[in-house]
């Protein structure tokens, strides 16, 4: 029997409002904007669980609320054309880019971000705070409530496991990467100490 989709948006979705915006309240620095934000996370949730029902609703509302954040900063950094107005009467060089490096750049940026969304939530918001939004190491402790340390550590987490997926995949191969380095290096100093 398929449940309506009312029902099952007011049981699995609707139930977290109330984390949903202390989570916008605490990630968008415009207060005005968070009735919204989660109005537009409900929209696309809703139509999402139209054509095929989220597995695990809750992470499914909150990456949701991450990504419409992301796009609303990403357009909120495009600057229009027309305000620029006429490139060659301001002599900039305007640098042409071949399909094979658009594709290339489009391919890391989609790895980049598969990388992010893997790192855990609280280091992924620590990582996104840091090194994003370049805020300070000491506004983010005070934002989220955790120590300096404890901000550093997420940093420093986040960082090597976005590295490892670029790099090499998981952490027990990058681990074992190491080891087989490290022995043909000792086995190396054997050989010249035998010669």
């Amino acid at each position: 029997m398929d449940e309506s989709l009312d029902a099952w948006f007011a049981r699995e979705i609707l139930v977290h409002e109330d984390s949903l915006v202390l989570y916008l309240r605490r990630c968008w620095p415009q207060r005005d904007d968070i009735h919204d934000l989660r109005q537009e996370v409900y929209v696309r949730i809703y139509e999402a669980a139209g054509k095929a029902r989220p597995a695990m609703p809750k992470s499914f509302l909150f990456a949701t609320a991450r990504h419409l954040m992301t796009d609303r900063l990403r357009r909120g950094r495009v600057v229009s054309i027309e305000t620029v107005g006429d490139f060659d009467s301001m002599n900039v060089l305007i640098d042409e880019i071949s399909p094979e490096r658009r594709l290339g750049a489009r391919q890391v940026l989609r790895q980049l971000a598969e990388a992010f969304d893997r790192l855990p939530d609280r280091c992924r918001e620590v990582v996104w705070l840091r090194r994003v939004e370049e805020l300070p190491q000491k506004e983010v402790a005070a934002r989220l409530g955790i120590t300096e340390k404890t901000v550093e550590k997420h940093v420093a987490k986040g960082v090597r496991m976005i590295a490892e997926h670029f790099y090499g995949g998981d952490s027990a191969q990058a681990g074992r990467s190491r080891q087989a380095a490290d022995a043909g290096r000792e086995t190396g100093h054997e050989q010249q100490q035998a010669d």
